[in-house]
């Protein structure tokens, strides 16, 4: 029973907020908590060690028994012996145009498609949205065949267009985009209106400026998808000329057979580090973007 007394003093309030402090304190929870990001750390960075230390190791060392962790001896020839047998300047080059044309078109047609509909006015807005999601949940291998066929038929294949084209039309952007645009605040939006700046005029003078974290975190996103882009263009490319680095590893290892693991680790190494670096220099500014209107208030 409660006591009035208790009630009226108001002594009754520190013992509630003690009892809902209590779970928070307790140390096993963080025991456990610590446990498992050590356990996902380890399951992340034990692969990727193995990676970099096998790239280090001569072809005798990576067979050895027991294994071992540091490479005894040290072999680094194994980055310039890829860097000269396998056009790799030529697979470099290629990811690059790729990537970098991809991640432009992607991020202008997301930004422009996100904006119309987050703000137009036009019939059947809303389920041709839905038709927009619908397509993310569609695999990209099922619409190969047709891609393939309609490709071959215009004669782009061994072609930067025919590898690009297909990849070009992403939903995810526009999905992502019209979210953070929503969320925005009206105000703003109203204020500009007002003041007669135009549709496109608003989209570079108000709606961007506020939206450059969430713009960075989508264009990193599309930087590493097409980056790693491996089926599509291992379809179309036979050829150095067109080939990007994730293709280009491939016939690395079938000029290596499946024993000699050194080069085709190195390769895998040099193929990661440039988008590897990207990714640290944007990291905050992708999470701070992923995070942007998570709350409203």
């Amino acid at each position: 029973m409660t006591n009035p007394t208790a009630r009226r003093t108001g002594t009754e309030a520190p013992v509630r907020r003690t009892r809902s402090a209590a779970p928070e304190a307790r140390p096993w929870m963080k025991v456990i908590g610590y446990l498992g990001l050590a356990l996902v750390v380890a399951m992340i960075l034990v692969p990727v060690y193995f990676i970099v230390v096998t790239s280090l190791k001569t072809q005798p060392d990576i067979y050895s028994d027991p294994l071992t962790w540091i490479p005894n001896p040290l072999q680094p020839g194994n980055y310039s012996y890829v860097m000269e047998t396998v056009n790799f300047g030529t697979y470099l080059r290629n990811s690059i145009i790729i990537t970098v044309i991809l991640t432009v078109v992607q991020v202008a047609l997301g930004v422009m498609s996100a904006y119309a509909f987050a703000f137009l006015r036009f019939p059947f807005r809303n389920a041709l949205f839905l038709v927009v999601v619908a397509a993310l949940m569609v695999p990209n291998q099922i619409t190969i065949i047709s891609n393939y066929a309609l490709v071959a038929s215009l004669g782009w294949r061994n072609t930067f267009v025919g590898i690009i084209v297909p990849l070009a039309g992403v939903a995810f952007g526009a999905f992502l985009m019209r979210n953070h645009f929503l969320s925005l605040p009206k105000e703003i939006m109203e204020a500009a209106r007002m003041d007669g700046t135009s549709f496109l005029r608003t989209l570079w003078r108000v709606v961007l400026p506020m939206s450059w974290p969430t713009v960075v975190a989508f264009t990193l996103i599309t930087l590493v998808n097409e980056w790693n882009q491996y089926l599509w263009p291992f379809l179309i490319a036979d050829t150095d000329v067109v080939t990007p680095l994730p293709v280009g590893l491939t016939r690395l290892q079938q000029n290596e057979g499946l024993t000699n693991w050194g080069p085709v680790m190195a390769g895998t190494v040099l193929t990661t580090v440039p988008i590897l670096i990207v990714y640290l220099i944007l990291q905050k500014r992708m999470i701070k973007g992923l995070t942007a209107g998570a709350v409203k208030g």
